[in-house]
């Protein structure tokens, strides 16, 4: 059964947790002082497909980490 779970006892900080039995499924941690880039559309460019990872790397303007 999957449940989701909200921990908000930080009002700078809004935790929210799916699980499926005992497995952790997603976990969101939003910050009210950090810019959120999940769920947004950007246009990018692919510079490097990972298969070992069974990823890529785009390039969409941002600041790189690495």
């Amino acid at each position: 059964m999957k449940r989701m779970l909200f921990n908000a006892t930080q009002p700078e900080e809004l935790r929210v947790a799916i699980v499926d039995g005992q497995k952790l499924v997603d976990l969101d941690i939003e910050t009210a002082g950090k810019e959120s880039r999940k769920s947004n559309i950007y246009k990018a460019i692919i510079t490097r497909i990972e298969p070992s990872l069974e990823a890529c790397f785009v390039e969409y303007g941002g600041t790189p980490h690495g």
